[in-house]
């Protein structure tokens, strides 16, 4: 009789648990949510909470496995050609997906901070405010293929002196995780550049227009791992396009506060600069 109940308390404890359970696999779902498109080659679609205002909230969310995809970045000022949409660049170099590498001067060429891909420079100048840099294609290989640092945290100068490419953005995610932004009223559609901690390479886009610290909230609590994320576009700039094994993903921002105040845009705009991927 002492075993049976024994048992029973037993039993009875698994029972309340299973609640408890069943609620953290329905918040952070198994690997199932992404969907293969190749090898090391990932896409999620994401429903963002709270809302936007605007559009269906919904967040793409590319992955990339930066041991069998090689970054590239593709810049108007190297090839002294015209700047393209990121189909274009796409099409004209072989990529199978493509993004913003950033915000852009007025000149339509140069980039809003440090930026150096192999042998060209296209903006020696580094910039106070833009705390984060990724960096790709280590000139030490038992380095990490790609990896997001904090410039209050490791000096660029030892960054340029490991990585091939580097590319100074706008911080959104501090590792290894923090929110960096305050709340404000502007926001817009977002294209993002991240980090999970496995080291995967993750190209973000909300077409619905988010705050930046409504949308990294969001990014924090989504299942992907997020420990660190850098700003590339807003508004009808921002770009993602993934053409590869049959599957086509091509987006377009539009909403951007005080410059266009609609969900209207259903046009891909030219880039000067754009990072993609090609397989290894």
């Amino acid at each position: 009789m002492v075993g049976n109940k024994q048992m029973n308390l037993a039993i009875a404890f698994l029972l309340l648990l299973l609640p408890t359970y069943s609620k953290a696999q329905a918040t952070h779902p198994s690997d199932s949510a992404w969907n293969r498109i190749d090898d090391g080659l990932y896409y999620a679609e994401f429903v963002g909470v709270p809302a936007s205002p605007v559009g269906d909230s919904r967040v793409d969310i590319i992955r990339i496995d930066p041991r069998l995809y090689r970054i590239e970045v593709k810049m108007a000022s190297q090839s002294n050609g015209p700047s393209l949409t990121a189909k274009e660049w796409c099409e004209e170099t072989g990529m199978l997906a493509a993004t913003n590498a950033g915000m852009f001067q007025q000149d339509h060429r140069t980039h809003v901070g440090y930026l150096k891909h192999r042998d060209h420079i296209n903006c020696p100048k580094s910039t106070d405010k833009y705390l984060s840099v990724a960096a790709f294609d280590p000139i030490d290989t038992t380095l990490s293929p790609f990896h997001i640092f904090d410039l209050d945290v490791t000096p660029l100068e030892y960054i340029t002196r490991d990585y091939r490419t580097v590319i100074q953005n706008l911080r959104l995610v501090k590792r290894p995780g923090k929110n960096t932004w305050s709340q404000q009223d502007k926001m817009w559609s977002e294209a993002a550049l991240g980090e999970d901690k496995q080291g995967n390479i993750l190209f973000i886009f909300s077409r619905s227009p988010y705050s930046m610290y409504d949308l990294n909230h969001i990014l924090l609590r989504l299942p992907i791992n997020l420990v660190a994320a850098q700003h590339l576009e807003g508004g009808p700039e921002a770009s993602l396009i993934l053409s590869h094994n049959g599957h086509l993903i091509e987006r377009m921002g539009s909403y951007e506060t005080a410059f266009m105040l609609s969900d209207s845009n259903d046009t891909l705009w030219p880039l000067p600069n754009v990072i993609g991927i090609v397989k290894r």
